[in-house]
């Protein structure tokens, strides 16, 4: 029987109860923006990944919902450029995480549990995400965010990924014009290492995630889709909240086979079907 992410996404969607303090990375030497409740000890934190020539500033809203929630965010504004590196991005990933750890954040009232680590990011941030979690002993959640290709392959380092992962794939399969890369997120998560959970949002692709409305516009991109960015927020607040939280009551959000408003949950042969797999030739490719 499949696990009912109704009331808990409903309420996941919307900004949670904690006031919500915005610092910058830039005085431990990486530059970006650190988002913080206003008091917690032992809270989780998450490095978090952005997409190809996008700033931190298209994050605004989604960060300061997670951290609303209890959760630290860290995210480094570096890799902006049109070639980016993104090993370099993996490793600043890695960095903002160690400075969001290894501090007192807020005014001194919310400390961090060295155990209660993980990594999200969306496109080529999910991507980068994962190349960060692959044996990486330290990450205890992955959470890729319509994950786009990078190089080395996200797809293939997702194999090495030990720690729980969520995947979000596109339910929309965007406009011709979009510049962006989907990558193969059905892939990467038949691919991954430890437990995975996979689901596709309505209306969801990789542009519709963040919030540089005008930009998209400009670029041909459509309306901005808010109810798909909403659904998207909850699952990871959800997932992040049941893996580093430690919250027992959103555990369906970890469920393989999950149902709530707009989502679509994903079987391996699902997966193996979606990413283009044979199943009767192999079990990985």
């Amino acid at each position: 029987m499949s696990a009912n992410l109704k009331k808990h996404l409903a309420q996941l969607s919307k900004r949670g109860p904690h006031r919500v303090l915005v610092g910058d990375l830039s005085y431990a030497g990486l530059p970006g923006k650190i988002y913080t409740p206003a008091e917690g000890n032992g809270v989780p934190a998450i490095a978090f990944g952005h997409d190809w020539i996008k700033s931190i500033k298209a994050y605004h809203a989604t960060l300061r919902h997670l951290a609303s929630w209890g959760i630290v965010v860290a995210a480094p504004d570096t890799e902006t450029g049109f070639v980016p590196d993104h090993r370099g991005l993996s490793a600043d990933l890695e960095s903002a995480l160690q400075i969001a750890a290894g501090v007192k954040l807020g005014h001194g009232k919310v400390t961090v549990a060295p155990g209660k680590l993980g990594v999200v990011g969306h496109g080529m941030g999910g991507g980068a995400a994962i190349l960060c979690a692959a044996n990486n002993p330290r990450i205890k959640a992955v959470g890729a965010i319509y994950p786009a290709a990078t190089a080395p392959p996200a797809v293939e380092a997702a194999r090495a990924v030990s720690a729980p992962g969520l995947v979000i794939g596109g339910g929309h399969p965007g406009l011709v014009g979009d510049l962006l890369d989907p990558g193969n997120p059905a892939k990467v998560a038949f691919n991954w290492g430890g437990d995975v959970v996979y689901r596709e949002v309505k209306n969801g692709n990789q542009a519709t995630f963040t919030e540089d409305t005008f930009v998209k516009l400009a670029l041909g991109q459509g309306i901005p889709r808010y109810s798909a960015q909403d659904t998207a927020r909850g699952l990871l607040t959800g997932f992040l909240l049941h893996q580093l939280g430690g919250q027992r009551k959103y555990s369906a959000f970890s469920e393989q086979l999950a149902e709530g408003p707009g989502v679509t949950s994903f079987t391996d042969a699902d997966l193996a079907d979606k990413a283009g797999i044979d199943l009767g030739a192999s079990t990985r490719i």
